[in-house]
Parts: structure tokens; C-alpha cells; sequence
């Protein structure tokens, strides 16, 4: 191991790390107290520059997806991301710091020394993310993991935002670990569907006519797009978009010049015109509401983002719903109930999806098919659930929301509890969406606000807007706010009052 000088002490700031750099080693330098702390510098999730990100009560937090890690070990404390951060050797030396160019080895495969075994179905986020926590927290049993998709666990963020967009191959697709990490963890991988459970043997039952025994068991099935039930909807270039399979799909039958008509106005959906259109397709958006978003951005924000599609070419339309697709072996137009004919080569479906439970009969469901879960995301005994098919407390009313690092946050303390330890969600959800190369980053769980202040102009990013009720923060809307973004994840983990947030951001 060799040691070189990178910084002097002087250099690394109380309230901020430092990039430094050897050869191709981008480390991050923090300070803990009166010492120093050398970090692998790029997030171990996306590659964000940690060096951008914040710091608060002792944790770091990542600028992009807010990841947190402990500042005094590095260890994860919440997803995307899965691992702990890599350190790295360190010497102070008068004042100049010295780092090592390798980082320290870290051997965490648990001893088989666990007679229980402990089944995942599902290995989309929530999925993966339970496995691997399994494991980082010590469990040396055995862990199946099922999933009915060959070759899942991948970054599904990625479809909607950049795949269709024609930005990222669909083989380039991230995946969340890779075939050494299940081969060096002891955790198997089977490509199969379940037919049934049954919670009070505790068995799961594929249709492959398999009977799994379990001593734990997490569902993280996750959701499932509603279909379109219309006349034409069965036609070959009628999609929806949940999976790598559904966007190669759509990036084999689309093609630049042609027209797509996307039904609906969620999330996905409008991800999805702004794909679509930068592939070069004309786009035109059955939307439900006039204005994307305002139920969760609120009428200003929402309207900046359709004048961005606006701006772009993109076509919103609430004058009229689909009533049929027509076409006899290809899309030819969508009909509208005003009469109107909107000419089309190709559709996607946008309008939400179903919680994936049918397999899971036999437990009490809620109306919407989920399943409700108590504050350590248990269902009965032995038996968990997170992700989109959870019905959780938040704040003291159940809620389900369909985040994929909320998912993840879910299936950590999931699989604490399954080793026995009585966690909870005290975190503050946060998700992300991408519109013609705009991040708009939203925290928090906000239904009604009384108060909207914004810094910045929504229409002209970078910008942040808080939402508060009662004079406490209930959410925050930003783009090109990261660094701020990731110090209120961490602040709002508590009651924040609205002068008091606006304070942190303006210093």
C-alpha cells in the first residue's frame, strides 16, 4: 500500500468534504470531530460526486438520490444505494494528509452457520435491497430469492427516463448487483412464479408445482400497469412500460417521425413524452387533468413542466378520453368520445399500476388489492411486505405510494425485523422525475399545504419551492437544488418549521 499526499488538514472544511484525487481514485476527505476520514468519491449507486453532497447529524448525504451514509464509518444508512462506502487508509502527517490509492478490504459474507431460510419473492428494488441487507446485517441462513422476470433485478428508473429516449441501450441497463455478488453471498436466484401462500404453514407454492418452506418470507412483488380496457387495445403497437422487455419493445416498433399517443398523465406517462419526443416521435398526451402534477407539485410547478413539454413539442389534451384504438393489424388512430380521430403509429398506456398480490388470495387485502403492513412493514407472523404492494403507516395514516427508494427503505427494515429487531419507517419519502434533461427532486408526503413560497422561478430552474401547513415543511419541490435537497432529507427526518427551512437554504 502506498501513501500519497492529497490535502492538508486545513483544507477539509466542518461542513462539506473534500475531493481529492490519486491517479484515477476519486476519494472523498471528511472531517469527524477533530480527525479525518477517507471515503471511495463517487456514490456507490449512480457515481454521484459525494463531495457535492451534504452533511448533517452525522450522516452524508448523497446530491442525487439521497443515499446516506455514516459519516464516521462510511456504513449505508438508507438506499438507492446498497453498500457502505468503500474508506480508504489515512495519516495526518503535519498538518498533510496522506491517503492510501487502495481501499481497505472488507470481507462481509456472513458463515453459513443459520439452520432458517428466509424467502424473497420479488427482486425489483425492494427485492434486491432485502437480500442484500440480509447479508450486510449478518444473517448466515439460507435466502431464495424469486422473481417471475429472468434476469431481474435492474435499475427500472432508467426505462422511462433514458432507454425509450434512446440514451441508454437496453443491455446497458444497471443492474442492481451483479452474478458475483448472489454467487460470493450464498443467495439463490430462482426464475419462477408463485401460485400460492399459505402464511400459517408458511409455504409458498410455484406453478412449477414446487412447495417452498420458509422461516421468513418478504413480498415485494411489486406493481402491475393497469391495462387498457378498450376496443383495439390488443393491437401490436398498443404498450405499456414496466419492464427492460416492454421498452425494447417499444424502441423496435418506434421510429423517428411517427406519432404516439400516450393515455395518461402519470409519472411514467409524461417521462415517456419527453422520451418519445426527444426519439424524435410527434406526441400527443390524453391527460386527465389540464395541469401534470399539480396534485403533487402543486398548479406552478405543474405548469412549468407542461410548458417545458409544451416548449419541447410535445401536445397535452384534456378535451377528449380514448374510447377506442383503431387498427386492423396495426395502430392506425385513437378515437376520442368528442369524435375526434388523433391519427397514431403507436400507443402507450400510462395510468397507473395494480399491486401485484394475486398470488396472495388468502391474506386480508385492502380495496386497491394491497396489502396493509404495520410500522415494521410486517403483515402476520413470519411474514413481511414493502414496496408498491404496502399499505403503511406514515404519519399515522395508512398510505401507499409507489416510490422505488421509498421501496428500498421498506425492505431494509423488513429484513431487519425478519432477524428479530424492531425497526420502523422514520424517514421522510423522496422521489425523482426527469423531463427533457430537468431532474425535479420532491420530498416529503405532502396531500394539503395552506402556505407555497419558492426561491427561484419553476419556469427558469434552478429553483426550490416549500409547501407547508400549519407553519411546518411538508414538502419540497427543487431542480438544480441538490446540495439543499440533501441536507432537508436528513432535516426533515423531524418536524421542520417553515422560517426555520427557509433559513437553511438561504445561508
Amino acid at each position: 500500500m502506498t501513501l500519497h499526499r492529497v490535502a492538508r488538514f486545513t483544507d477539509v472544511s466542518e461542513n462539506r468534504g473534500l475531493e481529492v484525487r490519486i491517479d484515477d481514485s476519486k476519494i472523498l476527505l471528511l472531517k469527524v470531530g477533530d480527525q479525518l476520514r477517507a471515503y471511495q468519491g463517487e456514490c456507490p449507486h449512480a457515481g454521484a460526486p459525494l463531495a457535492e453532497g451534504a452533511l448533517c447529524n452525522g450522516r452524508l448525504t448523497c446530491p442525487w438520490h439521497k443515499a446516506q451514509f455514516r459519516i464516521e464509518d462510511g456504513g449505508l444508512c438508507e438506499p438507492p444505494a446498497l453498500d457502505s462506502l468503500k474508506r480508504y487508509p489515512l495519516e495526518v502527517r503535519d498538518g498533510e494528509v496522506w491517503a492510501g490509492d487502495q481501499p481497505l478490504q472488507d470481507a462481509h459474507t456472513p458463515p453459513a452457520d443459520d439452520e432458517r431460510t428466509f424467502v424473497i419473492v420479488g427482486a425489483g428494488a425492494a427485492g434486491t435491497a432485502a437480500a442484500s441487507a440480509l447479508r450486510e446485517k449478518g444473517f448466515g441462513g439460507r435466502v431464495l430469492l424469486i422473481d417471475r422476470e429472468a434476469g431481474a433485478g435492474y435499475d427500472r428508473t432508467v426505462l422511462s427516463k433514458f432507454v425509450i429516449a434512446g440514451e441508454m441501450p437496453t443491455e446497458e441497463v444497471p443492474s442492481l448487483r451483479d452474478d458475483d455478488f448472489y454467487r460470493e453471498q450464498r443467495i439463490e436466484r430462482i426464475n419462477a412464479e408463485v401460485m400460492s401462500l399459505d402464511a400459517i404453514n408458511r409455504t409458498l407454492r410455484l406453478t412449477d408445482g414446487q412447495s417452498l418452506q420458509y422461516d421468513a418470507a418478504l413480498l415485494a412483488t411489486g406493481g402491475t400497469p393497469k391495462p387498457l380496457e378498450l376496443p383495439g387495445a390488443n393491437l401490436p403497437q398498443v404498450f405499456v412500460l414496466r419492464s427492460r422487455a416492454h421498452a425494447q419493445q417499444i424502441l423496435d416498433s418506434a421510429k423517428p417521425g411517427q406519432r404516439a399517443v400516450i393515455i395518461g398523465d402519470s409519472f411514467i406517462a409524461m417521462e415517456s413524452a419527453s422520451s418519445l419526443r426527444q426519439y424524435g416521435l410527434d406526441v400527443t398526451v390524453l391527460a386527465r387533468q389540464p395541469v401534470p402534477f399539480a396534485k403533487q407539485f402543486g398548479e406552478t410547478i405543474g405548469k412549468a413542466i407542461l410548458a417545458l413539454h409544451e416548449a419541447n413539442g410535445v401536445v397535452l389534451r384534456t378535451d377528449g378520453e380514448a374510447t377506442q384504438i383503431e387498427g386492423t393489424n396495426k395502430v392506425e388512430a385513437v378515437l376520442l368520445d368528442n369524435g375526434q380521430r388523433l391519427s397514431a403509429d403507436l400507443v402507450l398506456v400510462g395510468i397507473g399500476v395494480t399491486p401485484a398480490t394475486a398470488p396472495f388470495a388468502d391474506l386480508p387485502q385492502e380495496k386497491d388489492h394491497s396489502l396493509r403492513v404495520d410500522g415494521g412493514m410486517r403483515v402476520t407472523d413470519g411474514l413481511w411486505a414493502a414496496g408498491d404492494i404496502a399499505t403503511f403507516p406514515l404519519n399515522g395514516q395508512p398510505r401507499r405510494i409507489e416510490h422505488w427508494r421509498l421501496a428500498q427503505q421498506q425492505a431494509r427494515i423488513a429484513a431487519a425485523n425478519m432477524l428479530g429487531g424492531d425497526e420502523h419507517y422514520l424517514d421522510v419519502p423522496y422521489f425523482w422525475t426527469w423531463h427533457f434533461g430537468k431532474n425535479y427532486d420532491y420530498l416529503g408526503h405532502a396531500e394539503a399545504w395552506d402556505e407555497v413560497e419558492f426561491k427561484g422561478d419553476p419556469f427558469k430552474p434552478p429553483f426550490i419551492g416549500l409547501f407547508g401547513k400549519n407553519g411546518v415543511v411538508t414538502a419540497v419541490v427543487a431542480c438544480e437544488e441538490e446540495r439543499t435537497m440533501a441536507m432537508l432529507a436528513e432535516r426533515m427526518k423531524q418536524p421542520l418549521p417553515v422560517d426555520e427551512a427557509w433559513r437553511m437554504i438561504r445561508d
